[in-house]
């Protein structure tokens, strides 16, 4: 015999069925457990190879061949600054040092002949050096009209337009190196001998996803301490291939050790506003109960300090754990 569901009793079954979820529940009892204790300093990621090209050589930019976020190879065209007035420098520059080459050779013959005296000799030898020295100058300036890329890696900023007038000085191209980054934080001095012993160092970052640890590959400790701030700079630097940028904000955590700490995940916990909860179990029920939190411990779990007690059962899926609550009464 067939059996016929009414539309209304179908709904009913689907939601008892979305309701129940897994036949295991996720749940977790809460023991004292051995944690890494850390430091944690706010940090920030930048490139340890990084060079910003600024101008060297007077004049309207002509020619862009670059944006930021553009791979470049070192030596690679970047910009071309006009150099017209650069060329008549050179062209001045070169014709000075041909008179100078003229007017030392003929000093020099009549040196020879005893016509003039030594004096007049150095001077003019003087007078060629520094002629042969501004032409040198001067074709050195014009070749700067060509800006290139003084290392291989990522453009990270444009600083000047087409058509815009580049002076001594201006910034033009910033370029970094995406495969070598590291996270710097500022580490009191009170907490330097601390972080000197810690065991290894992690560099977390927040994604859309979630929270994402790293594992620094060396520690690095400047050793000056900043005379306002009395706070020293720390450098972790990371693996290749993680898909950082410079500037993105991060945490440091310096693992030094181990201890008992009672903890929870992350996500078995609820936020409104300043209060966390948890749900704990107790006699087939779950009871919504705020808790204490404490600092995130190295390996992703968050310390409760109020609120929750050693040999509690609570449930790793909050949202889903308030449903069958309301439902049940």
């Amino acid at each position: 015999m067939k059996t016929i569901f009414h539309p209304q009793h179908r709904r009913w079954l689907l939601l008892c069925l979305f309701l129940a979820g897994p036949a295991v529940a996720q749940t977790r009892l809460v023991e004292p457990r051995e944690v890494p204790l850390s430091l944690v300093f706010e940090a920030q990621i930048e490139a340890t190879k990084q060079a910003t090209v600024a101008t060297q050589v007077a004049g309207r930019i002509i020619d862009v061949r670059v944006d930021a976020g553009q791979k470049v190879s070192a030596g690679q065209l970047l910009m071309q600054v006009d150099a017209r007035e650069a060329a008549e420098n050179v062209a001045g520059a070169r014709a000075q040092l041909v008179q100078a080459e003229a007017n030392y050779q003929r000093t020099l013959n009549l040196f020879q002949k005893k016509f003039v005296s030594q004096a007049a000799l150095d001077a003019a030898e003087a007078q060629l050096k520094s002629a042969r020295a501004q032409a040198n100058a001067a074709g050195a300036s014009a070749s700067h009209a060509a800006v290139t890329a003084p290392i291989a890696g990522v453009v990270a900023q444009r600083h000047a337009e087409l058509g815009d007038l580049a002076v001594l000085g201006k910034p033009l191209v910033t370029v970094f190196d995406p495969k070598s980054l590291r996270a710097v934080t500022a580490v009191p001095q009170a907490k330097l001998a601390e972080v000197r012993r810690a065991q290894s160092a992690q560099v977390e970052i927040v994604e859309p996803s979630g929270r994402r640890r790293i594992a620094g590959t060396r520690v690095e400790i400047l050793p000056t301490i900043d005379t306002q701030s009395r706070t020293a700079t720390v450098r972790v630097y990371l693996p290749e291939g993680e898909g950082l940028l410079p500037g993105m904000a991060a945490r440091v955590f310096f693992i030094a050790g181990e201890a008992k700490k009672l903890t929870v995940p992350a996500a078995a916990i609820l936020r409104r506003g300043e209060i966390s909860t948890v749900y704990v179990l107790k006699d087939g029920k779950a009871v919504l109960r705020q808790v204490r939190l404490g600092e995130a411990t190295a390996d992703g779990e968050v310390e409760v300090l109020a609120g929750l007690s050693a040999g509690e059962t609570i449930a790793l899926d909050p949202v889903k754990t308030g449903i069958e609550a309301k439902q049940a009464k």
